[in-house]
This record gives C-alpha cells, structure tokens and sequence, in this order.
C-alpha cells in the first residue's frame, strides 16, 4: 500500500525526520519568526501596554501603524485586559446569556483612564455626557429579570414556586380554592371590590 509522505520540518534535524512522528513534530516549541512574518515580529509590544521605545512620533505626521503602536495600543490594550478580568467576574464564560455587556465596560474603562481625567473622580457609565446624549435618542430596552437575578435569588423564587405549586395540588386546598371561586362568582365579589376602590379613589 502506498504510504502518504511525512511533512519536512526544518527545525527536526535531517537524520531523525524519518524517526519523528507529525505529532511529535507539532508539539516541538515553535519559534515567533516561524509563525510571524519578519516585518511584524518586531512590532510585538513586550510588555501589555508599553509603547514602543524610541521618541514618539507627530501624531498628525506618522504612519497608520505608527499611530496605532505609540498612542492606541499602549492604552487600548490594558483596557482590554481589565476587561477580560472583569468578564470572568460575571462568569461570562460560564453561560450563554448574561448582563455584562463589555462595550459599556470599555467606555467607562476609558474614559475614566483618560489622562485629562486623572484629577477627577470616578464616573459612571450612564453619567458620562456623551453617553447620556446616545441613550436620549436610542433607548434601551429593560435587563430581562433573569439576568438581574443572582444565582442565589432566582434559586429561592424557584423553590417558593415549586412550594406554592406542591401545596396547590393537595385535594383540601384544591376544594377550598373552588368554593372560594363559586362564593366569588355567586357574590359578585370582583365588582364589589371595584366599586368600593371607585368610591375611595373619589374621596
């Protein structure tokens, strides 16, 4: 039978290419250079958040790329940190659904991060102006309840449903709630309620 051939790494020597196996092969540490073209290795930041050393360029003057390394990047990328931390607080990774909604998370982050800001105090995220005039013109909807609720809270209005709906199904409870409707109905109950809170509502 005709056997496929084996992928040539050039960092296996020569003489054990045909004794190493492709997963042997994969596992082996790989190099930045092997993955990354040449021209961007050397824009790695090294540390989160640092700019590039050197003396920062005009900003209305440098490149794209200048701009992004020098003035975006050694801010944006801290913030995305903060908010990757922040995410596994909510438990975002946990469930599809939940309350956090990172946008709102990184508009608060930066502007409060602003260096104009230093001197002032923290401000929250439907305080800050610009935020405040978007959500005049496009309203959101309300948090579904579900996502308000901590785990704790809904577990207890699950339990006291699951309680009230056991004790519903007992036959002496079923016959009280149905002599309850008769009197109700043979009463006239609901009207009178009605009209007794006419009569107060008019005092």
């Amino acid at each position: 039978e005709h056997e496929p051939e084996q992928p040539q790494f050039s960092n296996v020597p020569q003489s054990k290419q045909e004794s190493v196996t492709l997963e042997e092969a994969v596992l082996q540490p790989l190099l930045k250079e092997q993955l990354l073209p040449a021209p961007a290795v050397q824009y790695l930041l090294p540390i989160l958040g640092e700019a590039p050393s050197g003396e920062p360029p005009d900003p209305k003057k440098c490149s794209p790329r200048e701009y992004l390394e020098f003035y975006i990047f050694p801010v944006l990328l801290p913030g995305l940190a903060a908010l990757l931390q922040e995410a596994e607080k909510e438990k975002c990774f946990e469930g599809k659904r939940t309350k956090f909604i990172p946008s709102d998370f990184l508009t608060e982050w930066l502007y409060n991060k602003n260096p104009k800001k230093k001197d002032e105090s923290f401000t929250e995220l439907f305080s800050i102006p610009f935020v405040k005039d978007w959500l005049k013109d496009h309203p959101r909807p309300p948090i579904p309840l579900s996502l308000l609720l901590s785990e704790e809270e809904a577990s207890i209005l699950i339990q006291s449903f699951w309680r009230g709906y056991r004790v519903r199904c007992d036959s002496e409870i079923q016959e009280l709630r149905r002599w309850q409707k008769k009197l109700r109905e043979e009463r006239h109950i609901t009207e009178v309620v009605k009209k007794f809170w006419t009569k107060q509502e008019a005092k």
